[in-house]
C-alpha cells in the first residue's frame, strides 16, 4: 500500500445544533461554525440559545476544535444597538472567531472584543487582492472567499496579499445563484429577507411567463410544456481537487449546511476527513452520493457554475435508518447487542451499514430484532435486557431497539450511525426528470 499523503488545510463544518455539533466533531472537523439566536444567515436552523454557547464552544474544544460563531446579516441600525451585550457574551464563551461581512459591526467587534479574531464573511464579497489587504490592514483574520472567484483567481490573490491573512473557501454545499448570496427576491416575494438569515429560496421554485395582455394566461419559459428552474444552482463538491485548493493557497475548507441534520454532517465531514488525511478522493467520493443532494458540480472553480433546470429536488442512495447508543456484551460475553435509536424503518434480516469516524462504512446484519418498549434514547445508561420484544420490524420513531452484532462491537460505539442502501429521490417543486 502506498504512504498516505495528507493535505493540510482546516476542515470547518456547519453545526445548526448540539447535535450537529457533536457530530462534527466526532467525524474530524478542525472546527465548526455556529450562529446563536441573533445575527445568523440561517435562521430556520435550530442554533444555540446565548446560555447554550459556552457549553457548544466547551463540546468543541474538548473534541481540539475550535468554534466560530456567525454574525453575518446584512446590519441595520437595531441590530448595531443590540450588538454590544451580544460581543461581550461571545468573548466570555470563550469563542475562536467571529464570522463578519457588516463594515460597521467589524469595526465594534474589533474595538469592543479586540480578543476575538475576526474572519470576513463570504456575504462581503471579497473577490480581489486590494479588497483583502483593506481588510487585513483593519484587523481581519481571515478571509472568506467570494463564492464566484475561480481557483486561478484564488491563487492570483493568495501572492498578492500578506502571508498571514488566512483564506477559506467553500468545498460542498448548496450554492446561492447570487452574488456571495446577496439577494432581493425572497424579500420581494415574501417578504422574508435572505440577507437577514431568512431565505425561502424562490430561486429554487419553478417559473412560467404571464402573458402581458392576457393575465392569468401563462407560458412555460421553456418549450416541453413544464416550468422551468433557471436560477436552481447544483450544489457544489470538491471532493476531488483539495490539492488543487491547498496549492492554490487556501487554508481553510468549509462545508456548507447549517440546516442539514447530524447524520448529513457526519457524513459529509467524514469523506472529507478521510481525504485529507490521505485517502484517494476517488476512492472516497462515492460516500457524497450516499447524502440528499442536488446533482453536484464545481461552482466557479474552473469555470461559470452550472445550475440544474430541469427540477428542484434532491437525491440519496442511502437512508438514514438509526442512531447507534452503544453496545453491551450479554451475559457470559457470549455475544454482542448493538443499541439503537430509532430514525427510520429497518427489518429483520437486512444488510444495514455502520457509518463511523476514521474509514469507509462497513455491512452490518440485523439479526434478532428486539424493541425495549421502557427504554428511552436518552437515558444516561444503556437499558437492562429484562423487558425486550422480539420484533420483525423497527418502524417506531425515537424507539430503542437492539440486534446482536457478529463478533466485537468494533467501530459500533455510541455517536456513530446505521444507514440502507434505498435510493431515494425527491421534488419540492416541478417533476422529476
Amino acid at each position: 500500500m502506498e504512504p498516505r499523503t495528507p493535505i493540510a488545510m482546516e476542515l470547518l463544518a456547519p453545526a445548526g445544533g448540539m447535535e450537529q455539533l457533536r457530530a462534527a466533531v466526532r467525524f474530524g472537523a478542525d472546527a465548526v461554525y455556529l450562529a446563536a439566536e441573533r445575527f445568523g444567515m440561517r435562521a430556520r436552523a435550530a442554533n444555540f440559545a446565548m446560555d447554550e454557547l459556552p457549553a457548544a464552544v466547551a463540546l468543541a474544544h474538548e473534541g481540539g476544535a475550535k468554534a466560530y460563531v456567525t454574525c453575518n446579516i446584512l446590519m441595520h441600525e437595531a441590530d448595531m444597538a443590540a450588538l454590544p451585550p451580544y460581543l461581550r457574551a461571545l468573548e466570555a464563551a470563550g469563542v475562536d472567531g467571529l464570522i463578519v461581512s457588516d463594515l460597521g459591526a467589524f469595526a465594534l467587534a474589533r474595538d469592543l472584543v479586540p480578543g476575538i479574531p475576526l474572519h470576513v464573511s463570504t456575504q462581503a464579497s471579497v473577490a480581489n487582492a486590494a479588497a483583502a489587504r483593506l481588510w487585513h490592514e483593519l484587523g481581519a483574520q481571515r478571509i472568506v472567499c467570494a463564492r464566484e472567484m475561480s481557483l486561478a483567481d484564488i491563487a492570483r490573490l493568495r501572492e498578492a496579499t500578506p502571508p498571514e491573512l488566512e483564506l477559506e473557501a467553500f468545498v460542498h454545499g448548496a450554492m446561492c445563484m447570487a452574488v456571495s448570496g446577496r439577494c432581493l427576491i425572497s424579500s420581494y416575494l415574501t417578504g422574508r429577507s435572505g440577507n437577514k438569515g431568512h431565505c425561502t429560496q424562490p430561486c429554487r421554485w419553478g417559473y412560467t411567463l404571464e402573458e402581458e395582455k392576457r393575465p392569468g394566461v401563462h407560458f412555460p419559459v421553456e418549450e416541453d410544456g413544464r416550468s422551468t428552474f433557471i436560477m436552481n444552482a447544483q450544489d457544489l463538491c470538491m471532493v476531488e481537487h483539495l490539492q488543487a485548493l491547498a496549492d492554490a493557497g487556501v487554508a481553510s475548507v468549509k462545508i456548507e449546511g447549517r440546516n442539514k441534520k447530524a447524520f448529513y454532517v457526519a457524513s459529509v465531514v467524514g469523506a472529507y476527513r478521510r481525504v485529507l488525511d490521505g485517502e484517494p478522493a476517488a476512492q472516497v467520493a462515492p460516500e457524497l452520493r450516499a447524502v440528499s443532494h442536488r446533482p453536484y458540480g464545481t461552482g466557479f472553480y474552473f469555470g461559470e457554475a452550472a445550475q440544474a433546470t430541469d427540477y428542484d429536488g434532491y437525491e440519496q442512495e442511502c437512508l438514514h435508518v438509526a442512531d447507534v447508543l452503544g453496545c453491551v456484551p450479554s451475559a457470559g460475553a457470549a455475544r454482542t447487542y448493538i443499541y439503537v435509536r430509532c430514525r427510520n424503518r429497518f427489518s429483520e434480516g437486512e444488510a444495514l451499514e455502520l457509518l463511523a469516524p476514521g474509514g469507509a462504512a462497513q455491512p452490518l446484519p440485523v439479526r434478532n430484532l428486539c424493541w425495549l418498549p421502557d427504554a428511552r434514547p436518552d437515558d444516561s445508561e444503556l437499558p437492562p435486557a429484562s423487558a425486550v420484544e422480539a420484533v420483525p420490524v423497527a418502524n417506531r420513531t425515537e424507539a430503542v431497539y437492539r440486534f446482536e452484532l457478529e463478533g466485537s462491537a468494533g467501530r459500533a460505539v455510541g455517536g456513530t450511525f446505521l444507514r440502507a442502501r434505498r435510493f431515494r429521490r425527491s421534488s419540492r417543486s416541478g417533476v422529476a426528470a
